[in-house]
């Protein structure tokens, strides 16, 4: 796999969760713990993809 395919399958799986993250907040019945470790997936990915892009 390449650095750029690596990349690019971050960033899907970067916005996969943030649509995840969208719903479960949409959805009354969603448990707070569980958005929060949704969110802390999406800013490790978000992290990972800082670092190997060098920006």
């Amino acid at each position: 796999m390449t650095m750029s395919s690596h990349l690019q399958e971050l960033r899907k799986k970067h916005e996969s969760l943030s649509e995840m993250v969208e719903m479960a907040q949409k959805s009354p019945g969603t448990d707070d713990l569980h958005i929060t470790e949704l969110k802390k997936q999406k800013l490790r990915l978000k992290e990972e993809i800082y670092r190997l892009s060098g920006s």
